[in-house]
């Protein structure tokens, strides 16, 4: 048999024309610019605090979100400033605030693009105010010096004191606690059962109590009218005997509609509504 062999320049020029007809052609997909903002946060809402205000909303699960803005304002109007830039997170400290100053807020999402979404519709605001925790109040008939509390001056003044607001007092016969008004210009109530400080946030419109005190119970709150017309409250986080320890709170603005009902007491100090 005999075997053909190409010479070489015919070799080369098959070669040249495989190689010709084997062009790759490639589409190349251009992405269309991403334009779209994402939803509006939802659920924004606020915890008061001492000197800050906790700003806490729901949490996007949009892929390409890539945080949030936090506005502040002080009118319900704005303008609204950012305050801050959040990632990874659906709450925001705001520390930049002074007690007694009612503040506005709004929450808006951004995308890994840059857009924005508008800003949270809700209305939230909230005024931070002065807070202590575990304050030590003995019954009157053992520790009288060391039974009232003044909310104003933020510590323990004298069962029988005018700066005293409340004061605790005790019942030998069912060696039961009590959370006193100090003087009949005073309300308190019982709030019942909260987990922190923190759930009593509004103060409430009617449910004052008749007699003027409240028997203590470990786990309470406390909604307490001072006279000077501020709001404030107490939770009792323990008993030892005859004495308790509690979480405070009170709000340094007058009549703050966020943390008192809506109402004044006349000149026969009769609680009235506006």
């Amino acid at each position: 048999m005999r075997t053909r062999h190409l010479t070489g320049a015919l070799a080369g020029l098959l070669v040249g024309l495989v190689l010709t007809g084997c062009e790759v052609t490639r589409t190349v997909y251009v992405p269309a610019e991403d334009t779209t903002a994402p939803a509006v946060p939802r659920g924004v809402s606020s915890i008061t605090g001492d000197g800050e205000v906790t700003i806490v909303w729901f949490e996007s699960s949009e892929p390409d979100l890539a945080g949030y803005g936090v506005y502040r304002s002080r009118t319900t109007d704005g303008p609204y400033t950012r305050i801050a830039e959040v990632v990874g997170a659906g709450s925001y400290v705001d520390r930049s605030v002074v007690n007694g100053i009612t503040y506005y807020y709004a929450v808006d999402a951004f995308d890994d693009a840059g857009n924005e979404s508008d800003l949270s519709p809700e209305e939230v605001y909230d005024t931070p105010r002065p807070a202590g925790y575990d304050v030590v109040l003995y019954a009157s008939e053992t520790e009288p010096g060391l039974a009232g509390f003044s909310f104003s001056r933020g510590r323990r003044v004298a069962a029988g004191s005018s700066d005293a607001d409340i004061r605790i007092s005790y019942d030998a016969s069912t060696a039961t606690l009590f959370v006193d008004a100090a003087n009949t210009s005073v309300e308190i109530q019982d709030f019942g059962y909260t987990r922190s400080l923190d759930d009593v946030d509004w103060a409430p419109g009617n449910g004052w109590s008749n007699v003027g005190w409240c028997e203590v119970i470990v786990g309470h709150s406390y909604v307490i009218w001072t006279a000077d017309n501020h709001y404030a409250k107490l939770r009792v986080t323990s008993r030892n005997g005859m004495s308790i320890l509690a979480d405070w709170a009170y709000q340094t603005a007058v009549a703050n509609p966020e943390l008192k009902p809506v109402a004044v007491r006349d000149s026969a100090n009769v609680t009235v509504k506006r």
